[in-house]
């Protein structure tokens, strides 16, 4: 038990003395510590003092540089202040030597002026009084003329007018005559000047339409069944679209006979339609024929809108949109309505251009020209006006309205548009092969040209070429010598002028030719 507790009071006493002996070890570790601490401290301190003193010098330097800098700055304000200053003050200088410049030329002319002014009423008084003489003299004169001629100054005057008024009308007479008939010869030289270019400009479509269309079978045997029991499909088909339909013995083939362009191609593409199918009996055939109308319908629209784009005509009422593309199923004289008013509008808008008028309504003129040519229902107004009611009924300018219906001077015309429309009308209609009965007088004038030809000895062949602007003439190389051939071309184109009637000029071309034929045998 002793022996434990000494133990134990060792062990505490060792406990103790171990922990005073870390005590003193961690003393004297500290003071190092803080003797090594003070010494970085120091070296910091240091360290830190020579960075202040150099970042000071560094500021230094630059708050010396900056004042400079502004210094400067200040400087080159005060001179360009002072350079001002010096400058306003010149002026000012030159201004005042310039005013007291003026002052004294103003000064100068201020008394040449009232020397001048003195000297103008000194004068102005002297022919006053010259001027009271003259009046005296020009009244004794004037009375010893009353008294010489018996009348009086106031009779001799109205006498003189007279003569003056007389004179002067007789010289005016004659000068408005001569410029009327110089307006004349000048108006119609720019007038056939316009037309020509106008016509050389424009490229011309040539389309002939008939009243029959034919339409082509595959055998002869679907003429039955086109006829039908009876014939009643035939005539389902005429009562349906209006047009008359002829079966006779042409092979493969029948034909559709109608005025109205658009009733004969709802035909043709109805029969197409119900060959094509092989049904064909009334039933079917009102359904094809409606369903046919409507696809014709839908295509006139829009070959009316497509017409207009062409031509840059905006704005349009649909109503007369369906008009224009109506036009395309009618023909005029043979020729083509659609093509007729297309061509026109390209006319008026080229003549427009060249006489400074607006294109643009022009050419709205001249497609809309010949609308009355398609009315939906028969009418005993003439087409012009109709037309021209149409135009007026969908809004358009009165100008293009009047042009409408004067085109063949059935109103009288108010505008430059409507000449123009009807000039433009007759060179479309009046083309070589436009219409057939210029294409026959056009083909008989060639044929005459021929015979003329052939009207001297001589000759064995003639060809008008050229539109019948040159004839060939071939001749006998016995019968006409070289010199014989110079004289007949010479009489021929002489007989053409004096006994045909042609426009422009036609050459005449005699061709002799000699051959010698031998055969080797």
């Amino acid at each position: 038990m002793d022996n434990m507790l000494i133990t134990i009071i060792v062990g505490i006493i060792a406990l103790v003395v171990g922990f005073l002996l870390a005590k003193l070890l961690e003393k004297s570790n500290a003071s190092q510590l803080i003797k090594s601490a003070k010494k970085r401290a120091a070296t910091i301190t240091k360290d830190a003092v020579k960075d202040a003193e150099s970042i000071k010098k560094d500021k230094i330097l630059q708050a010396k540089e900056k004042f400079i800098e502004l210094k400067s700055e200040h400087e080159k304000v005060i001179l360009n202040r002072d350079k001002k200053i010096s400058d306003a003050e010149k002026r000012t200088r030159d201004k005042e030597s310039q005013v007291s410049n003026e002052l004294a030329k103003n000064k100068k002319l201020n008394d040449e002026v009232e020397k001048k002014t003195k000297d103008y009423d000194e004068r102005l008084l002297f022919f006053q009084k010259k001027q009271k003489e003259v009046d005296k003299m020009h009244k004794r004169q004037v009375e010893q003329l009353e008294v010489i001629s018996s009348l009086s100054a106031e009779d001799a005057k109205e006498q003189l007018l007279e003569s003056i008024k007389d004179e002067t009308k007789t010289n005016a007479m004659a000068f408005i005559q001569n410029s009327m008939e110089e307006a004349k010869l000048t108006a119609q030289q720019e007038a056939r000047k316009i037309v020509i270019n106008t016509i050389q400009r424009i490229g011309t479509e040539e389309s002939i339409d008939n009243c029959v269309s034919v339409f082509n079978l595959e055998s002869d045997d679907v003429k039955g069944r086109i006829i039908g029991r009876e014939g009643r499909n035939i005539r389902a088909i005429e009562a349906a679209t209006g047009v008359e339909i002829i079966v006779d013995d042409t092979p493969d083939a029948i034909i559709l006979s109608c005025f109205d362009s658009v009733r004969r191609e709802v035909a043709r593409l109805s029969l197409h339609k119900l060959v094509t199918d092989g049904r064909i009996h009334p039933a079917r055939i009102e359904e094809v024929v409606k369903k046919t109308s409507k696809q014709i319908e839908e295509e006139i629209i829009d070959v009316g809108k497509r017409t207009v784009i062409d031509l840059g005509i905006h704005g349009l009422h649909p109503e007369l949109i369906k008009a224009v593309g109506r036009m395309k199923f009618r023909s005029s004289y043979g020729q083509n309505l659609l093509q007729h008013s297309r061509e026109v509008s390209k006319l008026c808008g080229v003549m427009a251009a060249e006489l400074g008028l607006n294109t643009k309504l022009a050419k709205r003129a001249g497609l809309l020209h010949d609308i009355g040519k398609v009315p939906d229902t028969e009418t005993e107004l003439p087409h012009a006006l109709l037309g021209m009611q149409w135009a007026e009924k969908y809004g358009e300018k009165s100008e293009v309205c009047n042009a409408i219906g004067a085109h063949h001077d059935e109103i009288e015309m108010t505008s430059l548009l409507s000449p123009i429309v009807q000039v433009c009308d007759a060179i479309s209609g009046a083309r070589p092969g436009a219409r057939r009965q210029v294409l026959d007088s056009y083909i008989q004038r060639l044929k005459d040209l021929e015979d003329v030809a052939f009207g001297f000895s001589g000759v064995t062949k003639a060809y008008a070429i050229q539109a019948g602007r040159e004839l060939r003439v071939m001749v006998e190389s016995e019968k006409v010598s070289d010199d014989k051939a110079a004289e007949l071309s010479f009489s021929i184109s002489q007989k053409i002028q004096t006994e045909m009637t042609y426009p422009g000029q036609v050459k005449v071309t005699v061709i002799r030719e000699t051959r010698a034929v031998n055969i080797a045998r």
